[in-house]
């Protein structure tokens, strides 16, 4: 992947791949200095004396050295990056994705102003009046009968 951060063998490496004829307006030099690059990296390969073709196989090399991505678990399935990417269907998994918000941004025994939930909340979702509502609803957050104060539930 190195030798693509030079400008002259990323663009013969481009011309190579589409058939085209190899830096044309170049020099011999950088011409050939561009090929050896992609030659030594394994990117090209040489098919006769002046012509070359992309190497079919460095990439799939390459992404096969990669760790596998394990699957996400837990609250991590409905996140990305910190912020919920979408709610659960389930109402299990839904619970479970509530409870674990409210137990990360509300202490127990806290009692907290409208504005100051919406602060906490707006670091899980850009959506904090709807994520409230969840809380609210699913019992993980109560409301004062006047709404001036949320606190979690004993």
């Amino acid at each position: 992947m190195a030798a693509l951060a030079n400008p002259d063998a990323r663009t013969a490496y481009a011309q190579i791949a589409l058939g085209e004829e190899i830096l044309a307006d170049a020099k011999e030099q950088r011409r050939n200095r561009a090929i050896a690059l992609l030659l030594e990296a394994g990117l090209v390969e040489r098919t006769g004396s002046d012509a070359y073709q992309a190497a079919e196989t460095v990439f799939r090399e390459l992404l096969s050295q990669q760790p596998k991505r394990q699957p996400k678990t837990g609250v991590d399935r409905f996140l990305r990056l910190g912020q919920i990417d979408r709610y659960p269907a389930s109402a299990a998994d839904r619970r479970e994705l509530l409870t674990w918000i409210v137990g990360e941004a509300i202490q127990p025994g806290e009692a907290l102003t409208e504005r100051q939930v919406n602060e906490r909340l707006l670091s899980y979702t850009d959506d904090v009046v709807l994520l409230r509502r969840y809380l609210v609803d699913f019992g993980l957050l109560e409301r004062t009968a006047s709404g001036s104060s949320y606190s979690r539930p004993e």
